[in-house]
């Protein structure tokens, strides 16, 4: 992923996350806090406006400039989202900007290694794993399916396709589980029957991103 992907992904995720706010915030209703499409779209218009300040991408690959946008977002995100959310995600960014910051050039391989870097942030940072219906069910799948892709031989395009249908099947997967950590914790088995609004929010970016590389 260059830097003009990188700027790309991130202002399609604020596109789509702002498209998609009231039914994030619907699913967060029913569960958490209500208000977690409120804040994600809140934080992404934030790092949209910090993309916006800068000069415009030049098309570079260095592994210091993806690394360097992504730490500026992340630090944004944790700036500008209310509740665990910003913490989360912008964790999530600054260990997948460290990854790309140790390359000279980017490649595939970094793009699977930053995904899992990011993915055990926020597993590190929230205490969590899998199964207990939080953004990690979606982005734990997602990083495994890069994985295997990449391991078997396929380019960029192919290993996020792989992410992307993994993601969203991680989202959907949250539906009937019992959730143990978080807000929706709380419910209890009132939990069970609604999808997770962080999987699903967690799977957009993975989607966002996929698409972005597809268009090359």
């Amino acid at each position: 992923m260059n830097l003009q992907q990188t700027d790309a992904w991130l202002r399609l995720a604020a596109a789509r996350l702002h498209e998609q706010a009231t039914a994030l915030t619907r699913l967060d209703q029913a569960i958490g806090d209500g208000d977690h499409g409120i804040n994600m779209d809140r934080g992404f218009s934030a790092v949209v406006a910090m993309l916006d300040a800068q000069p415009a991408p030049d098309g570079g690959s260095s592994g210091q400039a993806v690394g360097g946008l992504l730490r500026q977002a992340g630090q944004t995100l944790i700036r500008t989202v209310g509740g665990a959310s910003g913490p989360l995600y912008g964790t999530a960014l600054l260990r997948a900007g460290a990854v790309y910051a140790r390359a000279e050039t980017p490649s595939v391989a970094d793009t699977v290694a930053a995904m899992k870097a990011a993915a055990e942030g926020i597993g590190s940072l929230g205490r969590s794993t899998t199964g207990e219906k939080t953004m990690l069910d979606a982005l734990v799948p997602a990083a495994a399916a890069a994985q295997a892709a990449f391991d078997s031989g396929h380019d960029e395009s192919g290993v996020l396709a792989a992410a992307r249908e993994a993601a969203t099947a991680g989202a959907e997967s949250t539906v009937p589980m019992l959730a143990t950590k978080g807000r929706a914790s709380y419910l209890g088995e009132r939990s069970i029957g609604h999808q997770d609004p962080g999987a699903t929010s967690a799977a957009l970016l993975v989607c966002a991103l996929a698409d972005v590389i597809d268009r090359g």
